[in-house]
Order: structure tokens, then sequence, then C-alpha cells
């Protein structure tokens, strides 16, 4: 009773019935997604023209719905049609049937070479599929398929919608469909067939047509005339009569004497495999109908000889093992390498250099006794071996990654000068001017950021690659950089010029690489000059330099100089040039003792003028002195110091690190003048007796202002002053002429320390790595890859090949511009040049087996080269004639020679041209009755069956019927749309 009196004891369930079920959810989810896109009620389009489903554009839109827990994906695909086409959309016609039921008669778009599997199946336009969201789940019982069914029904039903509504069951792989249609007292029931084993009774037309017949169940008794449109489709995947054109490269014949170096400046190109797998001929009978024809288990009219439509297609082999893309890629992998050349080959080589001489007595006579530098005769046999006999005191000849033959040959294609009995001048050897400097080729180097195509760089980038891929792979290119890197050494310290530069400052427009090699060709330039100067005793010209006209050199163009430029004896120079340098600090100090210290400030005595004049160029025109009115001299002066870009980094680096304080910007300052310093001294030397307005008037007449001023006796005369940027108290150009003394350029110090400099860029090459080498020159290899698809593309002259070349150049030139580009962009430039090798290596096989270049008339080569472009580009290519046209014919040569050499027993046939095997088998009506057939038995049979009865009772409305049916080796397929009257059903 106690419990009675609580109220929350009389709480009831109350179950409500009209709440909605998960079922009615989803069909009011389907209903939303259909209003949503506007597909309600009829709209009746233009009638498709011939083609539109591979030509026109197809445009799909996609939600997700539930059913409870389990997602569904809806996709509404469509083919985008004119606005003028879709004016009529919004007239419900009541009594015109659905435009999808229209379609299904339509006879233009019969077998579309590319496009989905409900087109093809059922010719439609316009199409929604419901299908299960995850690749993994599928609708697989029978009460859930009918359950999705009867849902699509409702749906249909309650929106008026008039586009087909598919529903995706079994396993995705399988691509089974079910679906409906609803008009206005008509429906179409999409219903299908799908086996693995075909039966015998429909594997022909008469057994299919029992099944369309019985299907449709016409009460009619003289049934209407069934439409037939039959495609067979025969596939040719035997080449053996036809080698396929590339040809591999001769190993050997890239060492032998009788091709020479010069080979390993070419990359290969092609495919090593055919590019073309299969080619599939379809033949086609578009319009029959029941009585014209037989097929059935015994008999069959179906020639494909006689069949009027052929179309062909080619299928391309996966991946095909391109050549050029596998040189590049496998370069490009080195760049994923993490060791050093001399984990690579053992113990660094460069440590025997401290170990060759064992007595210290030969070290100090080496200092104290400083010999000529021998100057070996230059050739391969005494220059390039250095490495070698070091290599040897590890490991036994043939240990080697490179033997000497193509070690020898690689070195002569780098340094031709090695060849000749001469060392090259150094003129001759530099002046690689390039031809191609105004034309793309120029372009590309710039847009890569690579080098020219005739440089020493270029042609290194190429040489280890082919290392890489032929001769020894990672450690042929470390053993090669190695013997590279010992050869730039022997020419520095020998005074050979390395060949294939440019003269000149490093070009910042290449690569790193690249500007290093330029830079050390200054360094050997320098000392080269600087020792023959020695050697004939010129005074009054500096050896280091060529001299500059002062007029050519203003503030603006005034370089950077290098910090340490004031430090004598910091870095050690090389024994060659010891004694220079410690002789010029001697004379320079006995000089000054004896010329006096004054000389160098502004004003200065009379002393000055006494000074003997040393390190004139030539007059500078009429200018005279302003004090003492001798001619004024242009002086002999250094020229800057050329610099690489990570010198200019490391410069910049250094100068944003002195802040911004008045102490650090007059240290910024005093860096940046050591050019300007040694002009001063230069020109004191060359013009005693100088002010700073005569060195200003000479070096920036700008600075120099002149005006015409009436004088004393009243005489217009001209008068000049220095601008205002020069009278600033304590300015930097007043400081430096104040500082400098009268020194000849040959006596100053040197701007640019080429020893050392030499030395720097030599240690930088000795401790690259393999993958370093190969990140400075893969922009090279890029381009000389570019450059070959250029190359071959002109010989085959394909539309599409240039427009993705073009992208190529442009997505390159965006990613290799930038220091140190994600490995991901380079593989995909590197997958686009494999691209269009291939293509370019189908199209090479295409001309080969259609035989463009035997045509003799010149009619006929044009459209074979028309027909074998659009079995490139398009998907499925009509032929010209069919069987009889010029194309048709080679065609079944093509055929009708592997057939003989499949079944035939006779030797002789498979070595027989298909031109006399056609005579010998004589003509088309005699080869049949023969047991061989020109043909193979077809790879697919493709039917589409089409009438029009009235369903479900004579009385009703006539609507169109279609069934499609597909028959390969190991699938049997049959879509049927069968529509029905619902007006009194």
């Amino acid at each position: 009773m106690a419990a009675d009196s609580e109220p929350e004891s009389e709480v009831f369930e109350i179950t409500d019935f009209t709440t909605a079920s998960e079922w009615e959810r989803f069909i009011s989810k389907v209903e939303e997604v259909l209003n949503d896109w506007k597909l309600i009620g009829n709209s009746l389009g233009k009638p498709l023209e011939k083609g539109i489903f591979t030509s026109g554009t197809w445009e799909e839109k996609s939600d997700e719905i539930s059913f409870a827990d389990f997602k569904f994906s809806v996709t509404h695909h469509y083919l985008v049609q004119d606005s003028a086409d879709k004016e009529g959309k919004d007239e419900v016609l009541e009594d015109v049937i659905p435009q999808s039921m229209q379609d299904l008669l339509c006879m233009n778009n019969d077998f579309p070479p590319r496009a989905h599997c409900l087109v093809r199946w059922y010719g439609l336009r316009e199409f929604v599929v419901i299908a299960p969201a995850a690749n993994h789940d599928a609708v697989l019982s029978e009460s859930k398929c009918n359950l999705l069914l009867s849902s699509v029904s409702i749906a249909l039903g309650n929106t008026g919608c008039q586009v087909p509504l598919f529903v995706q069951i079994h396993h995705k792989w399988r691509r089974m469909y079910v679906g409906e249609c609803q008009g206005h007292g008509v429906r179409t029931d999409f219903e299908m067939v799908h086996l693995r084993k075909v039966p015998n009774q429909y594997t022909h037309l008469s057994g299919l047509l029992d099944i369309f017949k019985s299907k449709i169940g016409c009460p009619l008794t003289p049934l209407p005339p069934v439409s037939i449109a039959i495609r067979f489709t025969y596939v040719l995947q035997d080449w053996q009569q036809y080698f396929w054109p590339q040809q591999p490269p001769d190993i050997d014949a890239l060492v032998g004497g009788e091709v020479g170096g010069l080979e390993f400046g070419k990359l290969p190109f092609g495919a090593c495999e055919d590019p073309i797998s299969e080619l599939h001929l379809a033949t086609t009978w578009p319009h029959l109908t029941e009585g014209i024809i037989v097929d059935n288990d015994v008999y069959s009219d179906l020639d494909p000889i006689q069949a009027p439509h052929w179309s062909v297609r080619v299928r391309k082999a996966d991946n095909p093992q391109c050549l050029l893309g596998d040189f590049v890629t496998e370069f490009f992998k080195i760049c994923r390498r993490k060791e050093s050349t001399d984990e690579i080959l053992g113990r660094s080589t460069f440590e025997e250099e401290g170990r060759e001489i064992a007595d210290i007595t030969h070290a100090l006579s080496k200092l104290t006794e400083p010999a000529p530098v021998p100057i070996h005769k230059l050739s391969v046999s005494n220059m390039v071996h250095t490495a070698k006999k070091k290599i040897r005191k590890h490991r036994g000849v043939e240990e080697s990654p490179l033997n000497n033959d193509v070690l020898n040959t690689i070195l002569l294609f780098l340094f031709p000068d090695a060849a000749s009995e001469k060392p090259l001048d150094g003129s001759s050897s530099t002046d690689s001017n390039n031809p191609l400097s105004e034309s793309e080729e120029y372009n590309l180097y710039n847009q890569f950021k690579s080098a020219p195509s005739d440089s020493l760089t270029y042609k290194l980038a190429l040489c280890l690659c082919m290392i890489n891929f032929y001769h020894g792979g990672l450690k042929g290119v470390a053993h090669l950089w190695q013997e590279f890197v010992l050869e730039m050494r022997f020419r520095w310290e020998n005074n050979f010029l390395i060949p294939g530069l440019t003269s000149g400052p490093p070009d910042l427009r290449c690569c790193l690489l690249h500007q290093k090699l330029q830079m050390l060709n200054c360094c050997i330039e320098r000392k080269k000059a600087r020792d023959e100067g020695r050697k004939t005793n010129t005074s009054e010209v500096y050896p280091g330099d060529t001299g500059k006209a002062g007029d050519q050199l203003g503030p603006d163009n005034l370089k950077d100089m290098d910090k340490e430029k004031g430090e004598v004896g910091k870095s050690w120079d090389s024994w060659s040039d010891s004694e220079e340098e410690f002789f010029e600090c001697l004379s320079d100090t006995e000089e000054l003792k004896g010329n006096g210290q004054e000389s160098g400030k502004k004003g200065g005595p009379k002393e000055v003028a006494s000074l003997k004049p040393e390190g004139r160029l030539h007059q500078h025109g009429k200018l005279t002195l302003l004090h003492n009115g001798e001619p004024l001299y242009i002086p002999v002066t250094q020229e800057p110091a050329p610099m690489t870009e990570d010198l200019l980094e490391e410069q910049s680096e250094v100068l944003a690190k002195l802040g911004t304080s008045a102490e650090g910007a007059h240290l910024r300052a005093r860096m940046q003048s050591a050019c300007l310093l040694s002009d001063m001294e230069s020109f004191k030397a060359a013009n005693p007796g100088c002010f700073l307005e005569d060195f200003v008037r000479w070096y920036s007449p700008r600075d120099y202002i002149e005006e015409e001023v009436v004088d004393e006796k009243g005489n217009m005369v001209l008068k000049g002053e220095l601008s205002a940027r020069m009278k600033i108290p304590s300015n930097m150009w007043v400081e430096a002429w104040e500082t400098a003394k009268p020194i000849p350029a040959r006596r100053q110090r040197r701007l640019f320390d080429d020893t050392r400099e030499a030395e720097k860029v030599l240690h930088y090459l000795a401790v690259q790595k393999p993958a370093d080498l190969a990140r400075h020159l893969l922009p090279c290899v890029i381009h000389a890859a570019v450059l070959k698809v250029k190359e071959e593309e002109n010989l085959e002259n394909i539309s599409s090949v240039k427009k993705i070349i073009k992208q190529i150049i442009t997505h390159s030139s965006k990613v290799l511009h930038f220091p140190n580009p994600e490995d991901k962009k380079l593989e995909e430039i590197i997958h686009q040049i494999t691209n269009v090798e291939a293509i370019i290596a189908r199209a090479r096989s295409l001309k080969a087996k259609f035989g463009t270049e035997k045509c003799e008339q010149e009619e006929e080569k044009e459209d074979l080269e028309r027909f074998v472009s659009c079995l490139l580009e398009q998907p499925e290519v009509l032929v010209v004639g069919a069987g009889r046209g010029h194309a048709g014919k080679i065609i079944h040569k093509l055929f009708v020679n592997a057939q003989r050499l499949t079944e035939s027993s006779d030797e002789a046939a498979a070595v027989a041209p298909p031109e006399e095997e056609l005579k010998r088998m004589g003509s088309p009506e005699e080869r049949r009755h023969n047991s061989v057939s020109d043909f193979p038995p077809p790879a697919g049979r493709e039917l589409i069956l089409r009438t029009t009865v009235p369903r479900p009772a004579p009385y009703s409305r006539a609507l169109p019927q279609r069934m499609y049916s597909v028959l390969t080796k190991e699938d049997f397929r049959l879509a049927g749309a069968f529509s029905s009257d619902t007006t009194f059903f």
C-alpha cells in the first residue's frame, strides 16, 4: 500500500506508433536529396547526337545518407546539356514518356568507348545511383535488396522524379545494379544477370532472342520486329612479325675506339619493350533485324570482314620500361644515399698526400729551396690517374669500380685538351661561347638553373648518369668524382685552365657547382697570368689583371670584398707564390721608408712630386692634374674579386650581423670599400702629387661639379668642386684617401686571393658526397632530358606532346629555381618526362606496325599518319572504309599473320610477309572455306536488342524494351530494361 501511494510508481510506458521508423526516415532522406537536386518532374532534351557520350562532358553530384547506422552514398550522373536544351524543363508533359525511356531506343550511341557502365548498358544520359559508402560494405541478402528497391519505388512515386534510380547490390567489383524509372502511368524496371560461366545456348544471337522474347512476354501474335546491334571485339596480341624498333644501347660501343667518348654526351631514349601491348578491333553491325541474319550454334553470318563499321583502340603497356626515365630515376636515387665518397671507396686517397715524402729533410728543402713548377705533358696517361696510384695501395686494380678504358674515354670527353700534345692556351679552352645564347636552349638553362649544354658541368652530369646506370652504380660515380676532383687540383697546381667553362666571373644563373668550377678557373687564370708576368719581368703591367678603364668603373658597381683581405698570411699559400708574398711585404716597407709617409695626405708636400710614377695604363684624354698640370694617367688596378652565390650569401649574413649602430655601419662601410682603397693607392702611384679631386674626376665624374665663373680679370673660366656628398665630414671617400699610400697594383695585397679561394673550392669539391653531387647536377640532368624529349618530339610532331613539354618546362622552372626542392616535386617532373617518352615510343611503335614510312602514295601516307595520331589521342578510332579501307587492310594483314603464326604448323608461314600470306590464301570468300580463320574467336561479343511492345496487356501502351548482353571468356552479363504500362495494373 505504501508503494502504491508513491507517485513514481504510477508512470506508464507509452509507445507512440506515429513516430517514423528507420525505413521511413531513409525514404524521406532520399526524397530530400532528389528535391535538393531539383530532379522532380519531366525534363525533355533534344535527341542525343552521335558520339555525344564520349565527346560530351559528364558531371556528378554526391551526397551521403544513412539507413540506421549503414551509410549510403547517393550520386547523380548526368551529361551536361546546353541551356537551350533545358528551356522546356519546367513544362510537365503528362502524356510523354520519360526521357530515359526514350533514350533506351536511341541508336546513335551504342557501344561508347568511354563511359559509365550504366551508360553503356542502357544508353542513359542521366541517372542516380545509391551505393554503400564504404568500399568493403555490400548489400548481399535478397531481403535487403528488396527493401532498398521498395524505398526507391516509394521515393520516386512521392516526388514525381522521372530520372532512373539505381541501387548497387552485391560486391562492388561485380557492378550489379537494379533500379527503376517511373513516369505518368509507366514504369521501367532495370534488371541484371551476372554469371561466370556462360550457358551454351546463350552464346549466340538465337538464344539471346529467346530470352528477350520470353522476358517481355508480348501478348501480340505477330511480334513486332526486334532491332539488333552487334559488336564483336577481336584482340591482337602477337606482334612477332614486327620487331620492336627500339634498339638497346650498345654498351660496348660506348667505350669502343670506333665510336669514341662522344657517346657519353648522348642520352638514351625509347621504351625497352613494346609500349603497345594489344590492338582491339571492334567490328559492328549497327542496324540489323531479326530475319536478316542467322547466328546460332551451327552457323553464323557474322563475318568480321563484312562488318559495315570497324573501330580500333590500342591497349598501352602498363608503365613500360623507358630508358631515359630509368636513367634520370636511377640518378635521382643517389640523392637519398647517405654515404660519403670515402665510405664508398675505402680510406681517403687524399690522406696519402702528406705520407708520400717520409723524410723530413725533403719537407724542409721544399720550403727553403723552391723548385720551378714541373709542367707535365698534358695527356691522359700523365694527367688522369693520380688517384689510381693511391687507390691501388688499398685495393687491387681489378677492384676499381671503373676500368681504365671507361675512365680514359670519359676523361677525354670531359677534357678534350688532354688529347693534344701541347697544352691549349687559356683563351681557346675557355672560349666555349654558346651559339644558342639567344635561343630557347639558353632560356632553359637559365630557367632550370643548370648549366649551358656545352659546358663541363653539363657533360659531367651526363657522364655520371651513364656511369651510375651502366658502369658500377654508386661506386662508379664516387670513383669518377674522385678522379675529377684530383684532375681539378692537378690543373690548379700546373696552371692548366679548365675547358668547357666560359671566361669571366661565376654566372649566378647557373647551378652552384658550375659557379665553383668557374671560380676555380678564375683562380687558375690569375695565377697563370701572375706566374707568366714574373717570368717575363714585366713591372708596369700587373700580371693578375687585364686592366680596366677608369671611366667604366663607378661607385655603383663596386662589389663587396672579402673581410679578411687585411690579414697577411692567415691562409697557407701554395709554395709556387709564397716567395712573392714575402717579397712584396718587404718592398712595400722599404719604399714607404724611402718616400715618406706624408705622401698620402691631402695636399702633400713638394717631395711627393719627386716620386717616380708607377703602374700607369694610359693617359686619360686631355685631363690634367688640377695642381701641377701634369697629364692625368689611368692606373692599372686590381679587378674586384669574383663571388659565387654561397659566398655572397655568407657575406650578406656577416654584414647584416654588424647591426644598425654607428660603429657597425662604419665597419660595414670599411669592409665594402676595400676595392675603393686599392684603386686610390694605384691612382696615387700613377699620378704623384694628385689630390682627391683628381681621383674623383676619373673615378666618379658625376661627383665633380664644374661651373663657369668670372675671375678677377673678368674672363669666364671653369671652376670645379666636389659634390655635396663628397664634402660630408669624415665620409668614407675622404678617410680612404687619407689612409691610401702610393702603391701600384702589382705591389698591393691582392683583393682576390686566388690561392686561398682555389683551396676553398677544391676542399668544397673534395667533401661533396655522391648525394650532394647528384642534387647539384640534377637540374642539368633534367635539362638534358627535356632537350632530348624535345629533339625526339620534333621527329614525330605530336601536338599533345608539345603541350606536355611546355607544362614540364614551366613546372621545372618553378621547382628548380629555388634551392633544395622537395623530393616529391622532383619525382613529379621525372614522371612527366617518362610519360612523354612513353607517348613518343607508342607513336613510333604504331608507325612501325602500320608502315607509314613504306607508303608510296602521299595521300595514303597522310591518312595513315592521321589515323595513328588519332589512335594515340582518342579512346577509339573509326576505320574509314572498314575492312576495305587502307588502314583496314593493314589491320586485316596483322590478324592474318598472327593467325598463321598461331595455328599453322608450316614454319615458312612464320616468316612470310602478310602480303604473300593473303595472296597465298586467295580471296576472303575462298579463305572462309579453309580450316584456318583470318581472325581469332572474338574476345568479346556485345548485343543490344530493342523493340516497342505493349505490356502487360494487348491494349496497354506500346513502350520501349531493351536488353544488353556482353559475353567474354570469363564473364556473362545481361542488362535488361523492361517497361510496362501501370495505368490499369
